[in-house]
């Protein structure tokens, strides 16, 4: 787990701890926590971790516009819908056995909520006009930035569905929360872009300090943007703190 989760600090072994915990089991797990924070990173250790011998299937709820999710969730049957011109099987099917990781699902439209909520609870699935029940076995992992309380209280999200999900639900740290971690991540990021190709700097002392003191709003998905950033306006050139504050 520790080659998919970096770094050392205390909520980040804790974060860990909880993925350990809740790996083997097969309970729906619901990760919160802010944009760019690594929802990803986390479904895809706890999915390793679990030894489940199918895959690990991601869908962003809020990247497939509402008209085409069923669809792509459940699959559908030949002529089931004007375009429809073969059978398809949707996500829930190519996790059978695996992990389906269903990203950002605060933004999944009401209507849809219900089927979700059925497929949780029977474990089965109809494709969009099919009449067979088809029975799965998977692990189901949401994950949302929103507060789903909320939403809840202004009628965008079922109550029901919230309480189906929310099982085990792991708070995941922000950046500035597990500043600690910084140097270790931004090691593995330059590691990653030099594999990549990219001609990379030396990040001395002083500019982790300063990446250290950076709040980061856009989390750890901000801080590769940086670091890339530097592998384009510095390609093997020594980084100081002045070169982070004044460029990147």
């Amino acid at each position: 787990m520790s080659d998919i989760i970096k770094g050392q600090c205390d909520a980040t072994l804790q974060l860990k701890k909880l993925v350990s915990m809740v790996a083997k089991s097969n309970s729906t797990v619901l990760l919160r926590g802010e944009t760019g924070c690594g929802k990803d990173v986390v479904a895809k250790a706890i999915h390793e971790f679990s030894e489940r011998s199918g895959s690990l299937i991601n869908v962003n709820c809020a990247a497939i516009p509402s008209e085409l999710l069923e669809s792509e969730l459940f699959g559908h049957e030949k002529g089931a819908f004007t375009g429809a011109d073969s059978k398809r099987e949707g996500r829930f099917e190519a996790s059978d056995n695996g992990t389906l990781f269903l990203d950002e699902i605060g933004d999944m439209p009401l209507p849809l909520q219900a089927k979700l909520l059925r497929a949780i609870e029977t474990r089965k699935i109809q494709r969009v006009g099919g009449r067979n029940e088809i029975d799965l076995n998977l692990r189901l992992i949401c994950a949302t930035h929103q507060n789903i309380e909320k939403k809840i209280d202004e009628g965008h999200f079922r109550a029901d569905l919230f309480y189906r999900i929310n099982v085990f639900p792991i708070e995941i740290p922000s950046l500035s929360e597990r500043r600690e971690d910084i140097p270790i991540l931004v090691e593995h990021i330059l590691g990653e872009l030099e594999k990549m190709g990219s001609l990379i700097p030396k990040i001395d002392s002083s500019a982790i300090k300063a990446l250290q003191e950076y709040i980061w709003p856009g989390n750890v998905r901000e801080l590769r943007n940086v670091i890339e950033r530097a592998t384009i306006i510095f390609p093997e050139q020594i980084i100081s703190s002045k070169n982070i504050k004044e460029n990147l």
